[in-house]
Formats: structure tokens, C-alpha cells, sequence
């Protein structure tokens, strides 16, 4: 059935967003290039793209909003309903999912409740699976708001979203602390993080991900020590050539010697296209 047209934002909030997209359109020399910024501009304002969000940046880059629909749903960054206030995203990729992935997703999956791309009742956690999160020397992989949380299993992922319900301050592997959903995504429109602190908390990539920089510059490496976040402590707490060890606060290692009994991702829910909201 036709639907509608968007309802248009309110009087004070459209002046707020002109003003930003004005901003934002001043770093382009083309109109039409500003869109994915004013994408996650407008998630920042509802949570999600909603059909208002794609009149307006329609309306300010002079496209159709058909030429906006096709890019929102395009890029799995955009939401096209609403979503809680962390998005939790789970790697089931090859690599991930061999080292726990799906074990991990599936506990959460019934812990919280929800199935794939669903939100819990509070409204504070949506969780999704995801194809890649780029970090495949530190599977599995659990993004929160797009920030990393490296080797995990069931239980640290269970007790991550835990402390995200109930308030409390979790602190990702590597990179800025956490914020909600809708400040992610104004940060990703380009705006400056303004949380004291935040900027200089990015951090880079871990050992385990430059090993291979180091071989290309002919840099020394040290004995190979494997991690098993998994696995006991041998008798001699000593690190052993080739035996499982914690790392020391300093160091930031893989955990490849640990997979574990994977499963289908999510057969009840399987991907397909990107639906309108509402629908």
C-alpha cells in the first residue's frame, strides 16, 4: 500500500540539523558526497534512519529519496528501525566462529532473549551477528557500538551485556570508551568527541596484529608464546616455551590455540533484504 509522506521533524530539532548538515556539507566540494555523514547525522537524532531522516538529507543534498533508501540500505552501519542504545555485534565468520563465535552469539541469543538484529524489552541492547569485524587475530570478536572486545567466550560476552544493562562502565580491549548508540553514530558523522579523555584512549593494534610488520621490517620477534584465555594454568606458572599463558597487563596477544564447538549462526533468523520500517 502507498504510504504516507514522512512526518517532518520538529520546528526546533530541523534547525539543529540544518545547522549541523551545513557544517558537514562545507567540508565537500560535491553536494551528493556529504550523504553518508548525513546518514549517520540523522541516526543520531532518532537511533535509526527512519523515513523522516531520509526526507531530509533528500531534501538538503538534492537527491530522490529513493537514491537515499538505496544507499541506507546498502551499508549495514545504517539502522532502519529503531535499536537500542548498544549495539552488540557478534563476528560468526569463518575464524571467528571456529574459535567460538557461534557458541558465543547462541548464548546470548537466549540470555537476553532476542533472536538476530532484535532488540531486548528495556530497549538497551540490540544484538546482531556480523560477517567480519576485522580482527580476526583476536577471534572471537564481540563489537559494542563499534568499539572492541577481544578473545571472548560465552561468559565474558554474558557478563558484558550484563554490565551494559545494568549501567555499569565496561571498558572495550582497545580503542575509546563507550557511548551510546546515537553518540557513535554523531561521532561518525565527523563531529569531535568531546568526552574528556576519549581522543587519547584510541588505541592501535595489538601484537598478535603486527607480527607481520615487524617479519616485513626485519624486526626481531620474540619466542612464540601461545594464549588460551580458555585454558588452566599449567603447574609451573612459569611461561613455558609453546605452553598457555595470561598475558602480562602489557601485552595483548591472539588465543588461536583454543577453538571451540561452533553451530549454525542463526538459522532462525537468516539474512535477507533490508526491509522499510514498519514493515
Amino acid at each position: 500500500m502507498p504510504q504516507l509522506p514522512a512526518t517532518p521533524y520538529p520546528a526546533e530539532v530541523r534547525a539543529r540539523l540544518d545547522a549541523d548538515a551545513k557544517e558537514v556539507l562545507a567540508r565537500y566540494p560535491g553536494s551528493r558526497s556529504a550523504l553518508l555523514p548525513l546518514l549517520h547525522l540523522v541516526q543520531s537524532e532518532e537511533g535509526y534512519v527512519s523515513r523522516t531522516g531520509i526526507a531530509f538529507c533528500a531534501e538538503t543534498l538534492d537527491l530522490t529519496t529513493a537514491e537515499v533508501t538505496a544507499v541506507s540500505t546498502f551499508y549495514s552501519m545504517y539502522r532502519r528501525r529503531p535499536s537500542g542504545d548498544y549495539q552488540v555485534g557478534v563476528c560468526t565468520n569463518t575464524l571467528c566462529a571456529v574459535m567460538g563465535g557461534d557458541a558465543i552469539f547462541d548464548t546470548l541469543k537466549e540470555h537476553l532473549g532476542v533472536g538476530n538484529n532484535e532488540t531486548t524489552e528495556d530497549g538497551k541492547v540490540t544484538l546482531e551477528h556480523i560477517e567480519c569485524n576485522a580482527a580476526c587475530d583476536f577471534a572471537p570478536v564481540v563489537m559494542v557500538n563499534w568499539e572492541f572486545f577481544d578473545n571472548q567466550t560465552p561468559e565474558s560476552a554474558t557478563q558484558l551485556v550484563d554490565d551494559l544493562i545494568a549501567g555499569r562502565t565496561v571498558e572495550p580491549t582497545r580503542g575509546a570508551p563507550i557511548c551510546s548508540y546515537k553518540d557513535t553514530a554523531r561521532i561518525l558523522a565527523g563531529f569531535p568527541d568531546e568526552r574528556p579523555g576519549a581522543v587519547e584512549a584510541t588505541g592501535g593494534a595489538g601484537p598478535a596484529s603486527l607480527v607481520g610488520l615487524k617479519l616485513a621490517k626485519g624486526e626481531a620477534l620474540p619466542k612464540a608464546r601461545v594464549v588460551s584465555p580458555r585454558a588452566g594454568q599449567p603447574e609451573d606458572t612459569r611461561p613455558q616455551e609453546g605452553q598457555p599463558h595470561d598475558p602480562s597487563p602489557s601485552e595483548h596477544l591472539s588465543s588461536h590455540d583454543a577453538p571451540q564447538q561452533t553451530s549454525a549462526s542463526d538459522p532462525e533468523h537468516p539474512a535477507g533484504p533490508a526491509a522499510e520500517e514498519g514493515e
